[in-house]
């Protein structure tokens, strides 16, 4: 069974090719670097590569606004190359506050343009005739140098609609944020109908659900790193409308009545914790990948949570 990690591109350099080397030797399926405002995830990923030689290494995930489809698949199949075919691309919409702060970019349709930028990147790393769209276009084509025309493509999914969508024209859905329950009645569900769509079952499909997860001593410590973690999600449009459907109304209406940013971390519920993470004992962290496992994600994908250190919860983990 697979299992996988995003490493944080914050911190030490050197932490950050420690828990390489270590999920490399433990064996886990992917290495993952989110694009946040910390280190360029492809270049991390490019620099990792000698280091963890076994795994696969994913962006989970790029916002497509940030780079152009033609910059996007030439700096995929540069990071590819660099790591012998091992690269994955994983790519989302992000968030209309930081694509309009950090690039100047307007999200528009997400699902459309989403549609469109995948075409676009799959055309060009087979060297195909890129096709015409409303949003994303490109005469470029790569000279002396042949790309891996087949770098899977990973979508992050939160909505019916972009869940569909990874279904149809994706390799896999990199799930953030989301509860269990919600990949069991929710993200199954859409991601199905969408295979369907394109005459395809779940089979070789990939889901991966990430799963804040810490082995602690005292819980209590990791409650209150992923508290800090999730304050600024429960801010955010896309999150908000998930974990609504998820069916924790009530603590985003805990947290938009809270009074300060202590409140607001405050409001969000120790079942909503319990859904979405694997904290505790090493065999409660094993327990709750297997809780992910079960709910139908095949690619759990444990995460650090803050004040934590991840080297135990790499090894518990593995077992499950």
């Amino acid at each position: 069974m697979k299992i996988s990690v995003l490493i944080p591109t914050t911190g030490d350099i050197a932490t950050v090719r420690e828990h390489a080397v270590m999920a490399d030797r433990l064996g886990y399926d992917s290495v993952n670097c989110s694009h946040i405002a910390a280190r360029d995830s492809f270049t991390t990923l490019a620099g990792l590569a000698h280091l963890a030689p076994s795994v696969t290494l994913a962006t989970a995930v790029a916002p497509i606004y940030h780079r152009s489809p033609a910059s996007m698949a030439q700096t995929a199949a540069t990071v590819d190359d660099l790591s012998g075919g091992r690269f994955r691309l994983g790519l989302g919409t992000g968030h209309r506050a930081t694509m309009g702060g950090w690039h100047g970019q307007d999200i528009g349709n997400p699902v459309a343009e989403m549609r469109e930028y995948v075409a676009l990147v799959r055309a060009l790393l087979a060297g195909g005739e890129p096709p015409a769209g409303l949003r994303w276009n490109s005469s470029f084509a790569f000279n002396g140098f042949q790309a891996r025309a087949d770098i899977p493509i990973y979508l992050a999914g939160l909505s019916p609609a972009m869940l569909r969508l990874a279904g149809e024209i994706a390799d896999g859905v990199v799930l953030w944020a989301c509860p269990a329950s919600y990949v069991a009645d929710v993200v199954v569900r859409e991601v199905a109908a969408g295979r369907a769509r394109a005459g395809r079952d779940l089979a070789g499909f990939d889901i991966c659900a990430a799963i804040p997860s810490a082995v602690v001593d005292d819980p209590a410590v990791a409650h209150r790193g992923i508290r800090t973690e999730l304050h600024r999600y429960f801010g955010l449009p896309f999150y908000r409308a998930m974990f609504a459907q998820a069916g924790y109304e009530a603590d985003i209406a805990a947290y938009d009545a809270a009074a300060d940013v202590t409140a607001q971390r405050a409001a969000i519920s120790d079942a909503f914790i319990e859904d979405l993470c694997a904290i505790g004992k090493p065999a409660d962290v094993a327990a709750g990948v297997a809780r992910y496992r079960g709910a139908g994600a095949t690619n759990p994908m444990i995460t650090n949570i803050a004040d934590t250190d991840l080297r135990p919860t790499l090894s518990a983990a593995v077992s499950a």
